[in-house]
């Protein structure tokens, strides 16, 4: 095949060829738009050129996370700042951290970024005001991929496991092998759909297989480390035959470090996500019995390769099937 030409490469873009041969020799004058539309051709087209370093970070993919106190969000942070270091300089990765509890916060950067992005990847809450402003941007043609958790029910794609089979998964193995110890109980943070979908699977299962396990009760942890610890507390005083406990969520450590003052006084089936040093630990001494892995590396490549695609600066089309969670053992580490 022929080499393109400027002429080539300005039909692509739209523009004209004064601009292709502006943004191709580094000579200014061109807006970020049209600069961005060239350099999307220049890729596109295959054209054989080193392009000049001013156009060094030229399209900005934007990460909302929230929670960097947590385990899962700190692993999911430093995935996207280590596979953003393998990039080409025309993209650049920024991670923005917002409190998980303030939707209007979360919605208003959606909505008003303040700067100019290629696209944006959210690991951020369902709620009623961040579903609108992702509606609000999705038609301006921004790539909108979720992560973690769907946070609208039709724009944009959708990275993560499938958190209702993780949440049958650990209703088998909590109804399998706790079989005769007790009623079993489960923790979650309703704010989350994920959350939501593992205790749906969990209890769908347990109602299906009644005869091997009962669930006796839920409660609302809302990722709080005091909480969490508080509601475990309350659960093995007031359930003196308690079998197993499944948590949906966080703060792990928290209900670990409880285990371990409870420890001699009987022992639990307990199935959490997420592989930690503290669960990692729980599992060699026995606190924790499986701890499920939702893979937050593979997230954030899925994620960053959707984007890619979506701005066209790759033709490959990543793989759309939910991520596989990993079930992780005492004998699997």
């Amino acid at each position: 095949m022929r080499k393109p030409t400027f002429r080539d490469i300005a039909a692509r873009a739209g523009v004209g060829t004064a601009t292709v041969e502006r943004v191709l020799n580094g000579r200014g004058g061109v807006s970020p738009e049209a600069a961005e539309k060239v350099l999307l051709a220049v890729r596109a087209l295959d054209y054989p050129r080193l392009l000049p370093e001013t156009h060094r970070g030229l399209m900005r993919i934007e990460v909302l996370l929230v929670q960097p106190h947590s385990t899962f969000f700190r692993r999911l942070s430093r995935s996207f700042e280590r596979i953003a270091a393998t990039l080409t300089p025309l993209v650049v990765v920024q991670r923005t951290f917002i409190e998980e509890m303030n939707p209007a916060e979360i919605a208003r950067r959606i909505a008003q970024p303040g700067s100019r992005r290629a696209a944006l990847i959210l690991a951020v809450p369902d709620h009623p005001l961040i579903r609108d402003a992702v509606a609000h941007v999705v038609p301006s043609g921004l790539p909108v991929i979720s992560i973690v958790t769907r946070v609208s029910g039709h724009e944009g794609d959708h990275v993560g496991i499938d958190n209702y089979a993780a949440g049958r998964t650990a209703a088998m193995f909590m109804s399998r092998m706790a079989r005769g110890r007790g009623p079993i109980i489960a923790l979650a943070h309703p704010i989350y759909q994920v959350h939501r979908d593992r205790i749906g699977g969990f209890s769908d299962y347990v109602a299906e297989h009644g005869a091997e396990a009962r669930f006796d009760w839920l409660g609302f942890s809302m990722d709080d480390p005091d909480r969490s610890a508080d509601l475990l507390f309350r659960a093995l005083r007031d359930r003196p035959d308690l079998g197993g406990i499944y948590n949906a969520g966080g703060t792990n450590a928290a209900l670990i470090d409880l285990l371990r003052r409870e420890q001699p006084r009987r022992a639990l089936f307990f199935i959490g996500h997420e592989l930690t040093d503290y669960t990692a630990a729980a599992l060699r001494e026995g606190l924790m019995d499986i701890v499920l892995d939702q893979a937050p590396e593979a997230q954030a490549r899925r994620a960053l390769d959707l984007a890619l695609r979506r701005i066209g600066l790759t033709r490959i089309d990543p793989d759309l099937a939910p991520i596989r969670f990993t079930t992780i053992t005492a004998e699997s580490l």
